[in-house]
């Protein structure tokens, strides 16, 4: 039994699959006369939290833990750009057009279908996003029937699409500024950009001044998690070219004590706290409403339709080449994969319809129309497309450029990088 614990919590596929069921736990729930015991806990008013802003258990997730989760996403974006797969411009310009085609065209099929409507247009970008750890997951599944330029491509675009989804939620979801909390929260930064440029490898100054930064971000009307990738871009990183990750290096430290975490506590965690929704008093008509199928299609079809596109388009023109080791039937699968967009569109759901919980519970059911079907439809395409004739070798090609890439150099050199 531990063995085998061991094995899922080290496998791939661990965190989407505990996503998964979280969310499964949350929809049981609602439905079987729990629900207003559900919503109760969620949204019972707590007397006291130390924080006013946040006096349910619902906020302190959506506002408080998932800071952390994007910390964890900033720091994630940092390493790729500096020191991983999106560390020069050909390695990261077929991951950013897609992932920018892939969150446009599902924005505009959701406004197509629902931005008539009054009171729905807020939730252009709900669609927007991709979903990490259950789009990860379920490739994963698959095992080595996925190639790992797949693998690694899915990983690319959702990490870009994070960015976006970062970016969307700073500039659109924003109200009624703090001018005076926003500047002692531009002054926290400011000392932590100070510790960086002064090479401060300890781990404790970032971490309490990004605490005092969440706090200041809070007040400021800003939304709180967007404080989590501020402080992650002031984290030092040291570069430690064809050789392991440097042991001494705080972006990488941080990310492999806050992954495990984030993974198996804070996402879970926010899929239950997010995902119950009443089925059972949803007729067609609310199902079919503009707002859930707005969001469905666009996540379905929206997705697919401009990520593989964006490849195609990419590829045809010579801007970039196909993905190595694998077929464009596997390549469009990958594209449906990025339809799965549950944690983020759900969490921008939230913010969208604040004042609305109808609206907000006929997004989650969009979400999951949306979410579930690329997820279904994705694998399915994948676990039974025909593989590329050199799969194997390519595989053990890569595998073996990877072993050779951690045997350069020894990991007592650092090299440190300013960044």
């Amino acid at each position: 039994m531990i063995s085998a614990l061991r094995r899922f919590i080290s496998s791939e596929a661990s965190g989407g699959v505990l996503l998964m069921l979280a969310a499964a736990v949350a929809m049981l729930i609602a439905n079987i006369g729990l629900y207003d015991d559900y919503h109760g806990l969620l949204h019972h008013k707590l007397s006291w939290t130390g924080v006013a802003k946040l006096d349910t258990l619902h906020l302190w997730i959506n506002d408080g833990l998932m800071a952390i989760f994007f910390f964890f996403v900033g720091l994630e974006i940092k390493r790729e750009f500096i020191d991983g797969r999106l560390s020069s411009w050909d390695k990261r310009r077929l991951p950013v057009v897609a992932a920018f085609a892939g969150m446009v065209v599902p924005a505009c099929i959701y406004l197509l279908v629902a931005g008539s409507t009054p009171g729905l247009t807020n939730g252009w970008a709900i669609p927007a996003a991709t979903d990490i750890a259950f789009a990860i997951g379920v490739l994963a599944l698959l095992g080595k029937r996925a190639p790992t330029s797949l693998k690694l491509f899915l990983l690319t675009v959702a990490i870009v699409d994070d960015m976006g989804a970062v970016a969307i939620i700073a500039v659109a979801y924003t109200q009624g500024l703090a001018i005076a909390w926003l500047a002692a929260a531009a002054g926290v930064l400011a000392a932590m950009y100070l510790l960086n440029r002064r090479k401060i490898y300890q781990l404790w100054p970032y971490l309490l001044l990004g605490l005092i930064l969440w706090y200041c971000v809070l007040q400021s009307g800003v939304h709180a998690t967007i404080a989590g990738v501020l402080a992650a871009m002031t984290v030092p990183i040291i570069v430690t070219p064809g050789a392991p990750d440097s042991r001494i290096s705080p972006v990488h430290r941080l990310e492999h004590y806050i992954a495990p975490w984030s993974a198996y506590a804070i996402i879970p965690l926010f899929g239950f706290a997010n995902a119950g929704v009443q089925m059972g008093d949803l007729g067609l008509n609310e199902i079919f409403a503009p707002l859930p199928l707005g969001i469905a299609l666009g996540l379905f079809f929206g997705k697919q339709i401009g990520i593989f596109g964006a490849i195609w388009i990419s590829v045809k023109t010579g801007f970039a080449s196909t993905l190595r080791g694998a077929t464009w039937l596997q390549t469009y699968g990958v594209a449906l994969l990025c339809g799965i967009g549950f944690t983020m569109s759900l969490f921008i759901s939230e913010l969208a319809f604040q004042g609305s919980l109808l609206l907000r519970e006929e997004a989650k059911v969009g979400i999951l129309m949306g979410s579930i079907l690329s997820a279904v439809v994705g694998y399915g395409l994948l676990r039974f497309a025909p593989l590329h004739e050199r799969h194997e070798e390519i595989e053990a090609e890569e595998a073996a450029e990877e072993e050779a890439e951690g045997d350069v150099r020894d990991i007592s050199d650092p090299r440190p990088v300013r960044a």
